[in-house]
């Protein structure tokens, strides 16, 4: 049923403009990212594996269509619909000269079958000549650039290595709509040092700008990163499930009804995660959080979906 959650979810967002789910195939461009090879830094975010987030991307050693083909037999057993989001998850995706950006995102909007080029980035890796390239393949195919903004707190920015201020995220924000191009944020809940308050002021903050999605993320600790080493240490919390579902909703009730919410939670490789463990049950973290929504005397965020007929 289309109608069954209680927010503006991309499942309904897809139905609503394509007739059908869309799946996104996440893909790997060869990408590296400037807090990884000396220009800011050379650890990556304190969170960030050594996937670059793209832990569960197809391999990079394959050309994009490779890739593309890779990705829709993992989703063959579940696939119902016959069109694609082309999503550059792994690393910094706009991150390189625009000549090789232009061979990459051409090569993979070239297929039949993708609807949708989605780009992770970081809104310091967008300069005139990537913008210019964003707004004339929006002309071709929808583009999504997605912003991994996090935080919108200096002093969590500097914890997590994030390296580049808010205004940076502001103008990038600015430069994306202002060509048209339907700009997604990514949040994480439950960052070191963070009050619920602290979340919530972030998305406060995100509900105001001009965009079109929010992706939350829980913040995982996986293995072999800097965060690793905190978790050892005992030097944050960790939220709990329940604690988890409690801000999430309340964060979702702040948003306008027009963003599009594409994520609830995320996923921890199996492999590496070390917390928090109640993660790794994501049908029933899913199937927890829409309860919560259901039965939440104070819920505000109940979505009026005839506002949104196509």
């Amino acid at each position: 049923m289309w109608l069954e959650k209680r927010y503006h979810s991309l499942d309904y967002e897809m139905k609503s403009r394509y007739g059908q789910k869309l799946y996104k195939l996440a893909l790997d461009g060869g990408f590296t990212c400037p807090n990884r090879d000396g220009t800011l830094d050379t650890r990556g975010c304190i969170f960030c594996s050594a996937g670059g987030s793209g832990d569960f991307a197809a391999d990079r050693r394959l050309t994009i269509t490779e890739q593309i083909e890779q990705a829709k037999m993992r989703l063959s057993g579940k696939q119902t619909g016959s069109l694609y989001i082309a999503y550059f998850q792994a690393y910094t995706g706009t991150y390189a000269p625009v000549e090789y950006l232009r061979s990459v995102y051409e090569e993979a909007i070239r297929n039949l079958d993708i609807a949708i080029l989605s780009i992770a980035t970081r809104p310091d890796c967008l300069p005139p000549d990537v913008l210019d390239l964003l707004e004339e393949l929006n002309a071709v195919k929808p583009v999504w650039v997605e912003l991994g903004l996090q935080t919108i707190h200096p002093q969590t920015a500097e914890c997590i290595w994030r390296g580049y201020p808010l205004s940076v995220f502001d103008q990038a924000v600015a430069a994306l709509t202002a060509r048209g191009i339907e700009v997604i944020v990514h949040v994480i809940l439950g960052l070191p040092g963070e009050s619920a308050d602290d979340m919530l002021a972030t998305v406060r903050y995100i509900a105001q700008m001009p965009i079109s999605g929010i992706k939350f993320q829980l913040l995982h600790v996986l293995k072999g990163t800097d965060l690793y080493t905190d978790y050892q240490k005992q030097l944050f919390h960790v939220l709990s499930l329940e604690e988890y579902t409690d801000i999430l909703i309340r964060c979702i009730e702040l948003l306008p009804p027009h963003i599009v919410i594409h994520r609830l939670t995320g996923d921890g490789p199996r492999s590496i995660l070390e917390a928090p463990e109640w993660s790794l049950h994501k049908k029933y973290v899913l199937n927890s959080i829409h309860h919560s929504m259901k039965t939440r005397d104070t819920w505000q965020g109940k979505f009026d979906c005839t506002s949104f007929s196509k």
